[in-house]
C-alpha cells in the first residue's frame, strides 16, 4: 500500500552555506549581493531579503565547502507533528524531533536526512519580522536550490514520494525540476559524479530589478560568469555569479507559473542554441561549470585553467528518458 506524502509543503523557506571564507562570504551576500545581517554570532550569520521570511540565508563557518541544510515551510505545528509520524512510518530517522526549534528565527520543526545525505528542516511559526521596502534593486529570498546527484531517478522519487513535491519539467535526463506550490521549480536535481551543491537562486521581484541588480553588482565589479539571459524550462531569467567561497549564486525573476490542472510535464532538449532562449548568455564558461560541480569532499573548486587534464569540471548530458515530450533545452543550471 502506497503511503501519503508528510505534508503540504509551501515553499523554500531558506538555505544554509559552509563556508571556510565566513567574513568574506558574509561580507560579500551583504554589502554585494544585497541581503540584510539580522542576526550574528562568532560562527553564524542569519542574513533576509526584502520579504517575509526571518532570514533567507545561513552562514555558517566551517572547514568544508558546500550545503548545510534547506528549510521548508509547512504550515502548523500540527503538520509538522504529522510529518514526523509519516517519516517514522516510512523508516526514516529523525535528526531533530518535532518541537521548539531552539535557534535564530525560532519556529517549531524537525530535521532529517535526504537519500543523499542532506540535512532538511521543515518548519512552521517561525518569527516574524518587519516588512523592507521592494523599490530597491534586492533579492526578495531564495526560490530554488539545485543540487548534484549521482542518482537522480532515486532522488526524484524520494522528493515526490515522500516530501510530495511534483516534477514539472525534464532536461533530458540530466536534470528535474521540482515543485511544491505554483513556482515552476523549488528545487532542481542534475546528475552528477557527486553529491554537491550547484547553485542557490535568489528571486528578484521584476526584470526591471533584476537588470539592475545586475548593474549594481557591476558597480562593485563583479560581471556574470553567466548570463543574463532565459532559460527553457521554468522560463526564469539568470545571471550567475561566484561567492567568495566559490559556490554558485543566480538572481532570477519571472519564473513559470503553474496550474496544476493543466501543466503537462516536458523533456528539454539540450541544444546549446536554445539553453538561452534570449540568447545573450552564451555558453557557460569552464569555470562556473566547475564551481556548479562542485567537489565529493567539500574541499575548494580546483581552477580549471590550471587543474590536471582529467579533472571533472563538467557533466555530460545522458539519454532523455521519462514521460512527457517537447521541445527546447536547459543549460547547465536552473
Amino acid at each position: 500500500m502506497n503511503q501519503p506524502p508528510i505534508g503540504r509543503l509551501r515553499a523554500l523557506r531558506s538555505v544554509e552555506l559552509l563556508t571556510p571564507n565566513f567574513a568574506d562570504a558574509v561580507d560579500f551576500y551583504e554589502e554585494v549581493w544585497g541581503l540584510e545581517v539580522v542576526e550574528a554570532e562568532h560562527s553564524a550569520s542569519w542574513l533576509r531579503g526584502t520579504g517575509e521570511e526571518h532570514h533567507a540565508l545561513r552562514l555558517t563557518r566551517s572547514d568544508t565547502i558546500g550545503l548545510g541544510r534547506l528549510v521548508f515551510a509547512l504550515g502548523t505545528p500540527a503538520e509538522v507533528d504529522q510529518a514526523a509520524r509519516r517519516l517514522r512510518a516510512r523508516g526514516i530517522a529523525l535528526v531533530t524531533e518535532p518541537g521548539p526549534l531552539d535557534q535564530v528565527g525560532g519556529g517549531y520543526g524537525l530535521r532529517f536526512h535526504d537519500l543523499d545525505g542532506r540535512l532538511i528542516e521543515l518548519s512552521a511559526d517561525t518569527w516574524a519580522v518587519t516588512a523592507r521596502g521592494r523599490d530597491a534593486s534586492l533579492p526578495v529570498g531564495v526560490t530554488h536550490a539545485v543540487l548534484n546527484t549521482p542518482d537522480i531517478d532515486a532522488s526524484v522519487a524520494f522528493y515526490q514520494d515522500v516530501l510530495g513535491m511534483r516534477v514539472s519539467d525534464w532536461s533530458e535526463h540530466q536534470m528535474a525540476f521540482l515543485r511544491c506550490g505554483s513556482d515552476h521549480h523549488c528545487v532542481a536535481f542534475n546528475q552528477a559524479p557527486w553529491v554537491s551543491l550547484n547553485h542557490v537562486a535568489y528571486e528578484m521581484t521584476s526584470l526591471d530589478h533584476f537588470m539592475r541588480g545586475l548593474g549594481r553588482l557591476r558597480h562593485h565589479g563583479i560581471t556574470p560568469e553567466w548570463g543574463p539571459g532565459r532559460h527553457g524550462p521554468g522560463n526564469n531569467t539568470f545571471s550567475y555569479f561566484t561567492d567568495p567561497t566559490g559556490l554558485v549564486c543566480e538572481y532570477t525573476t519571472e519564473v513559470a507559473q503553474i496550474v496544476e490542472d493543466t501543466w503537462i510535464c516536458k523533456v528539454w532538449r539540450r541544444t546549446p542554441e536554445l539553453s538561452d532562449l534570449w540568447g545573450t548568455a552564451g555558453p557557460p564558461s569552464q569555470r562556473i561549470r566547475a564551481h556548479m560541480t562542485g567537489t565529493p569532499d567539500g574541499s575548494p573548486v580546483a581552477d580549471p585553467l590550471t587543474a590536471p587534464v582529467d579533472a571533472p569540471v563538467d557533466v555530460p548530458a545522458r539519454t532523455s528518458t521519462g514521460t512527457g515530450t517537447g521541445t527546447g533545452t536547459e543549460g547547465a543550471a536552473a
